[in-house]
């Protein structure tokens, strides 16, 4: 066994190819049992295990700068750096996090959980290096699918002009190359990083310019020739024509090709693109059958590959998934759209009841919105279908050509609230805050799935511009899931327990945590009501000045970001209307990024439960001057 002896990268720089072909296998090994246990990023990490380990072969990490696009497929860049032996806490709280984490090794350059930014990345680095001169090597990996991207081409585009030295690797486990030309593709990669005929290409064109009258000419039509060539030949002709030397492709799988291949880009001054082929899941069977499964997973029995789900009530996401066909069969004109979420955002039997009607954009979050604005603008009815987290990335979208014109479109923002193990990086917290304040929009949030169902009613007979339902990454309490769906009356909460004197407004999941709180007081005297404050915008107007004239004493309760959400709504209206003596306590995520653990976790370390709303409902009680808790506030 040669892989528990590598602490460090440096030691590979020791081994033979063939020891590296081993490791190669120890590594696949590993992941496979460890991601048994745990769950995590399997068929990305299985297809890069040659990729990663060639790199760290071949350069000096971390004085050479690795920099990995969205980062989940750097389990392999783990093991090599040291943290081999923390793998059983993967995407646990605190333990090893699913991603590239900054504060976990001094190898890990740049940390995302979103796709597309690792070039933009790279630039920065690149020149940051040289303002600084000095001279380490800046490699960026990234793959296809995060190349739909716009900001990827962005990057492209800069680091083409700038010529800076640093190379993009493509992982590029979908496209297709024909193997008839493969031979010739390898031979112009050689031919053309080669530091001699680099050289006598320069020479000769400036030869050739120099010829009296007719120089010039000659120069542009060598150049044009070169051109014609390119074109038919070179599968990288858009790299190319962007400023970037093109390698390729080469099998990610045989390190012999990769090591070489990264000594020819060696040689090569400016910017250079290598072009990597491998297979997502390689080396086990279920992953590599269907890697799109297995790109995150749940524990599973090696053998079978059975994954190991537990028990439970539908996911919010099924129950979505399913009352999405009903009110497609309502409606024609519903359309739904996702960037490169279809199975994650529940759209697959969506899109097979209807494939006309379900659009898969790829990582384009922003062209997603707009796309979604001018449907609506010609009779659609589409349904942006997003993660909250990912939804972040169209917000000039959102403001500028869905809110502004208010377009009808409809949002169906998942993963809204804590998502667990993935961490900071996903966190569903900020989407009320970012969307609450733009003029036309419309948001609310379920207590339970079958509220669910009536919001997505509410949101498809709703024509008076965007219309918002967040629902979080958990599974529903087992409610009845009615039959006949009525549409909900818009900026209108519910009443769900009767009390007197102190109540909690809260959304989503957190009327459950306010309903159990309320059982607990109960048995001290106190009765307390709590509220389904189901629409973030519009508020319940009257309900609220119904409760500040019965002088309640309030706590707002919520899983979102306690700063521009629920709380700040409400503290907002009593404000413009100068009502000055209701006492509001805020409960909401504090100023600062959670990370990765369980959602029940997260909840308690933001003190987001039964037991925290019960110690700030004491506060009112107490002989405080003004019952202000941690959080409080007297308007």
């Amino acid at each position: 066994m040669l892989l528990p002896q590598i602490k460090q990268p440096g030691q590979l720089k020791s081994l033979s190819v063939e020891e590296l072909s081993s490791v190669a296998a120890e590594i696949r090994q590993f992941l496979i049992e460890k991601l048994s246990v745990t769950g995590g990023h399997l068929a990305s990490n299985l297809g890069v295990v040659e990729l990663t380990l060639a790199m760290h072969y071949c350069y000096n990490s971390p004085e050479d700068k690795f920099i990995f696009d969205v980062g989940h497929q750097a389990y392999v860049h783990k093991i090599l750096t040291g943290r081999m032996d923390r793998f059983d806490s993967l995407r646990k709280a605190n333990g090893l996090c699913g991603f590239v984490k900054r504060n976990e090794s001094d190898h890990d350059v740049w940390e995302a959980g979103h796709s597309s930014t690792s070039l933009s990345a790279a630039m920065g680095m690149a020149l940051a290096r040289d303002l600084k001169g000095e001279h380490n090597k800046v490699i960026a990996m990234i793959g296809d699918g995060a190349l739909t991207g716009g900001m990827a081409f962005e990057a492209l585009n800069h680091i083409g002009h700038e010529q800076k030295d640093l190379m993009v690797i493509l992982n590029d486990n979908e496209m297709s190359i024909a193997p008839n030309v493969g031979a010739m593709h390898n031979y112009l990669s050689k031919i053309r990083s080669d530091r001699y005929y680099l050289r006598a290409k320069d020479e000769v064109e400036m030869l050739l310019k120099k010829i009296p009258a007719i120089g010039g000419k000659l120069a542009k039509t060598a150049e044009r020739v070169k051109d014609s060539l390119k074109y038919m030949m070179v599968p990288g002709v858009l790299f190319e024509e962007l400023g970037l030397t093109y390698l390729g492709p080469v099998d990610g799988h045989d390190m012999h090709k990769l090591i070489e291949t990264f000594k020819q880009a060696d040689n090569v001054r400016g910017p250079v693109f290598v072009h990597v082929l491998t297979t997502k899941g390689k080396g086990y069977k279920p992953a590599e059958a269907d890697s799109y499964k297995w790109h995150g997973i749940s524990p599973y029995k090696i053998e079978s590959g059975q994954v190991l789900k537990s028990v439970g009530n539908p996911m919010y996401t099924d129950v979505f998934a399913k009352t999405l066909i009903e009110l497609g069969e309502q409606d024609k004109r519903l359309v739904a759209v996702t960037p490169a979420m279809p199975s994650g955002s529940g759209l697959i039997p969506f899109s097979e009841r209807f494939p006309d009607r379900m659009i898969d954009v790829g990582i384009a979050e922003q062209h997603a919105a707009t796309m979604c604005a001018a449907l609506a603008m010609e009779g659609m009815k589409p349904v942006f279908a997003v993660y909250s987290t990912f939804m972040q990335r169209a917000y000039d979208q959102i403001v500028h050509d869905i809110c502004r014109h208010n377009a009808n479109v409809m949002f169906a923002i998942d993963r809204a609230g804590f998502v667990g193990a993935d961490g900071e990086t996903h966190q569903g917290v900020f989407d009320v805050a970012f969307m609450r304040h733009i003029p036309n929009m419309v948001m609310m949030m379920p207590k339970d799935e079958n509220e669910l169902r009536h919001m997505m009613k509410t949101a498809l007979e709703y024509n008076d511009g965007p219309i918002a339902y967040r629902y979080p990454r958990v599974n529903g309490l087992g409610v009845t899931l009615d039959e006949t769906l009525i549409p909900i009356p818009i900026g209108k909460w519910e009443t769900v327990r009767e009390g007197e004197g102190y109540a909690v407004l809260a959304a989503g999941p957190m009327v459950q945590v306010a309903l159990e709180a309320a059982e607990i007081l109960k048995r001290e005297g106190v009765q307390l009501r709590v509220i389904n404050a189901r629409f973030f915008k519009p508020l319940d107007h009257e309900m609220l000045l119904e409760l500040a004239n019965s002088h309640t004493n309030m706590i707002v309760l919520e899983e979102a970001s306690e700063a521009g959400s629920l709380g700040s709504a409400i503290l907002e209206f009593y404000a413009e209307n100068r009502i000055f003596d209701t006492r509001v306590s805020l409960m909401g995520v504090p100023d600062r990024f959670i990370e990765h653990g369980s959602v029940k976790e997260q909840r308690e370390e933001t003190g987001l439960t039964a037991e925290a709303v019960c110690t700030e409902m004491k506060q009112f009680m107490s002989n405080h001057p003004y019952g202000i808790g941690k959080t409080g506030f007297s308007s």
